[in-house]
């Protein structure tokens, strides 16, 4: 293969992997320095290889750490040395003249070298190498570019972190989904996926990068359905406002699967924030809708005053007043006796978004007078777990002392029938 051959697949490599030339010139060169150690090197020698792409050249040198006599170790001297008070720790080297270059001898060679300096001494170049160091340039190549495009993959989508991207479901491994994302595969675990949803190979979906990490084997990514960003990202994607600036999402409350709040907020004139976001006919609101496997989204105004917020915040339902408490940051909303379960929601889901919406501890009364206190979710599950523990623990115990009783009318029988 001649020069520009060689370049042209060095290229192709680079574009086809997506790593920086310089990346394969550098696993190019290591790769011939660790097949000119294998053939023609000794113990503990630094060989360094340097290719020249103009005229395919390439440059073999020992490299030399030049040192002083204070960083050697003496002979009989212990490895481990101990940590002096106030000091970082003192760490001396083992001379090894095919690694190390005195001082004094370093300075024959370049005046102005510096103790911790390297010197490169020039060597003789070989072509000709045997099987087995052509197999360990092989290997380090693979090795190093296997890296290599492991990182450019972890950097590309660690910047991708936090943005929305569409996948395809490739497999399916109990109730863990894996889908292609491009040149890696990431992982939608049960937690992040949206209750109820189905999933089959080949379906196309959109999907919140939530988290990318940086492993052994590559970069792990894990993505999400039920993130409450998901969705603000997927208004951003509709709606042309809020991607420009006019329209700002100021906070999201969400159940996923189930239901969502979204509070808008614009501050230039002629704009109207929730229009904005439902579209003509509700066409933009309901590609969200649609991504999302039909979950309702509840679109409201934000305001400063706290509440005027509140009132926006119970949508559906209308609200007559609201009594706010700043100092408990406490809130209580009068509602037309009709609208007193709307404004409730299904087992007090509309209030308690709207009191993740908001920030508020919100409570709801009707016009007659009847209170209606928001609980939260998290405290009405633990509820539950607390009353089945109980139940569990009396059934527990009656069985137990049925047991016990039945063992002790055994033991009398068996003693009757001995006497």
């Amino acid at each position: 293969m001649d020069q520009k051959q060689f370049l042209s697949a060095m290229a192709q490599i680079a574009e086809e992997k997506g790593i920086p030339q310089e990346k394969i010139i550098e696993t190019l060169e290591m790769a011939i320095a660790a097949a000119y150690k294998k053939d023609y090197g000794k113990k503990g020698q630094n060989i360094k290889a340097e290719f020249n792409q103009e005229t395919g050249e390439v440059k073999i040198s020992q490299v030399f750490l030049v040192v002083e006599e204070s960083m050697l170790r003496e002979e009989g001297e212990e490895d481990e040395v101990e940590e002096k008070e106030g000091e970082e720790e003192d760490k001396k080297i083992r001379f090894n003249p095919h690694k190390h270059m005195m001082l004094e001898e370093a300075k024959k060679i370049k005046k102005d070298v510096k103790v911790e300096d390297e010197i490169e001494i020039p060597l003789e170049t070989h072509t000709d190498y045997g099987r087995i160091a052509a197999q360990t340039a092989k290997q380090v190549i693979i090795q190093r570019l296997r890296e290599a495009e492991r990182e450019v993959v972890y950097e590309e989508y660690k910047d991708k972190e936090d943005e929305v991207i569409s996948a395809v479901v490739q497999r399916i491994e109990g109730r863990n989904i894996f889908l292609d994302i491009g040149k890696i595969t990431g992982i939608l675990f049960p937690e992040e996926q949206i209750p109820g949803e189905r999933y089959f190979i080949g379906q196309r979906v959109r999907v919140y990068i939530l988290k990318v990490e940086q492993s052994p084997k590559g970069a792990n990514i894990v993505l999400s359905r039920a993130y409450p960003k998901l969705v603000s990202r997927l208004f951003a994607i509709e709606v042309p406002e809020i991607s420009a600036g006019s329209v700002e999402i100021k906070s999201i409350a969400r159940e996923p699967g189930s239901r969502t709040k979204i509070a808008v907020f614009s501050d230039e004139e002629g704009v109207d924030p929730v229009g904005s976001c439902v579209g003509q006919k509700g066409s933009r609101v309901q590609a969200v809708i649609n991504e999302l496997s039909g979950e309702k989204i509840d679109i409201i105004e934000y305001e400063e005053d706290p509440s005027k917020y509140i009132a926006n915040s119970l949508s559906p339902a209308k609200v007559l007043s609201v009594k706010v408490d700043k100092e408990k940051r406490t809130a209580l909303a009068t509602v037309p006796d009709d609208q007193l379960s709307l404004a409730i929601g299904q087992e007090g889901q509309n209030v308690r978004l709207a009191a993740k919406l908001t920030g508020w501890k919100i409570d709801v009364k009707s016009e007659s007078g009847e209170v209606k206190k928001v609980e939260k979710k998290e405290d009405k599950e633990s509820e539950e777990k607390e009353d089945s523990k109980k139940k569990t623990k009396k059934k527990e115990e009656k069985e137990t002392k049925k047991k016990a009783k039945k063992k002790e009318k055994e033991t009398k029988k068996d003693s009757k029938e001995e006497k």
